[in-house]
C-alpha cells in the first residue's frame, strides 16, 4: 500500500466521520483533503474511500455558504432597518393625518367646536 504524505490519512478522516465527529475531522483537516494522484494509482478502493470524505466537504461548504449568506441578510436587514429608524427619527413630527378628505375634516372639526362651546 502507497503511504501518501500529502495531507490528512483518508483512513482517520472516516474514522471521525463514520463515528459523526465532524469537529474533530474538520480539526484533523477534513476540508485540506485532496485525493492523492498516487494513491487512487496504487491503492485498490482508494477512490470509494475518499467519495464520503469528499461528500461531506461538499456539505459543509454548502453549509458555511448558507451561514455566510444568512449573516449577510442578517446584517442587510439590520442596516436597512437603522437606516428607516433614523429617518424617521429625524423626520419632524407632523400631526396626525386625517384618512378624511380635506373638506370632509373641517365639517367634522367645525361639528366638534360647535359640540365644545355646547358643553361649557
Amino acid at each position: 500500500m502507497h503511504s501518501c504524505q500529502s495531507g490528512p490519512s483518508p483512513q482517520a478522516l472516516l474514522r471521525l466521520l463514520q463515528s459523526d465527529d465532524v469537529d474533530a475531522a474538520i480539526e484533523a483537516g477534513l476540508m485540506r483533503f485532496r485525493p492523492c494522484a498516487a494513491c487512487e494509482r496504487d491503492v485498490a478502493g482508494y477512490m470509494s474511500l475518499c467519495a464520503p470524505i469528499m461528500e461531506a466537504q461538499q456539505r459543509l461548504s454548502r453549509a458555511w455558504a448558507a451561514r455566510d449568506r444568512y449573516r449577510a441578510r442578517q446584517a442587510r436587514l439590520a442596516r436597512v432597518a437603522a437606516e428607516r429608524d433614523a429617518r424617521r427619527a429625524s423626520a419632524p413630527a407632523e400631526k396626525e393625518k386625517s384618512a378624511l378628505p380635506p373638506s370632509a375634516a373641517a365639517i367634522l372639526a367645525r361639528a366638534k367646536a360647535k359640540a365644545a362651546e355646547r358643553n361649557r
